[in-house]
């Protein structure tokens, strides 16, 4: 049975843990939180949150070892690092960040969190964005 991108998503909720933008708001507020915006460049140069680095969902997995946090480590150890630590994920609207999460947790990251809503959510809660250069 082929599946739609919306039925793979929602099986992709089902399996991941999400937090809304205020949980997320509240967990920037410690030093030890990862924030990923797994947006195209194009979209992530146009508004961003603070904190957030821009690994587009396509590559995520193949540069999460970067991470700005850890890219003083071998990848083995950066990978080891960021897999204890909470990770959230934030997209246009939560689509791309659920994938994501769920991509994430079978490579053996314990606290990954997807963004329900996503960017959309935080610009109508009135939340802080920054803008593209």
């Amino acid at each position: 049975m082929v599946k739609s991108s919306q039925q793979l998503v929602e099986q992709a909720k089902g399996a991941i843990s999400e937090v809304s933008v205020l949980e997320l708001f509240e967990a920037l507020q410690n030093d030890d939180s990862v924030l990923i915006d797994v947006r195209e460049p194009e979209e992530f140069n146009v508004g961003h949150l603070a904190k957030s680095v821009n690994f587009p969902r396509g590559v995520l997995e193949m540069k999460i070892h970067l991470h700005p946090m850890v890219c003083d480590l071998c990848d083995k150890d950066a990978l080891e690092c960021l897999a204890h630590r909470p990770i959230y994920l934030i997209c246009r609207s939560g689509a791309r960040s659920a994938l994501a999460a769920l991509s994430l947790k079978e490579m053996g990251f314990e606290k990954v969190y997807s963004v329900a809503g996503g960017f959309i959510e935080w610009v109508n809660s009135h939340l802080p964005v920054e803008n593209g250069g």
